[in-house]
């Protein structure tokens, strides 16, 4: 799977652009149908609890999307939100394969 980090505003430093990578790329356990990962990482503006943003898209066969968007006080609290809906995201587009 392909993985691409999009920091907007600020630079993301090498550690969490390695959590993002070793959290999304397990998303393949769920399905291994994902062809690419798009992670987007913003600071919200102004400056107030849970002021960072976390959205991730996959790519997936039939030219398909799935894609969330979660706030949190970290990037790796909101990266953990998004990865843990976009399981379920995957679960249901498996389930719906499977029916067809």
């Amino acid at each position: 799977m392909n993985i691409k980090i999009n920091d907007v505003h600020f630079t993301a430093d090498q550690k969490l652009v390695e959590f993002l990578n070793k959290k999304v790329s397990k998303l393949d356990t769920f399905f291994d149908g994902i062809i690419s990962a798009e992670v987007i990482l913003k600071v919200i503006k102004p400056e107030t609890a849970k002021n960072k943003e976390v959205e991730l898209k996959l790519s997936i066969p039939a030219n398909d999307y799935l894609f969330t968007k979660k706030q949190a006080d970290s990037f790796e609290e909101a990266t953990t939100l998004a990865i843990d809906a976009m399981k379920k995201q995957l679960t249901k587009f498996k389930e719906k394969l499977k029916e067809k």
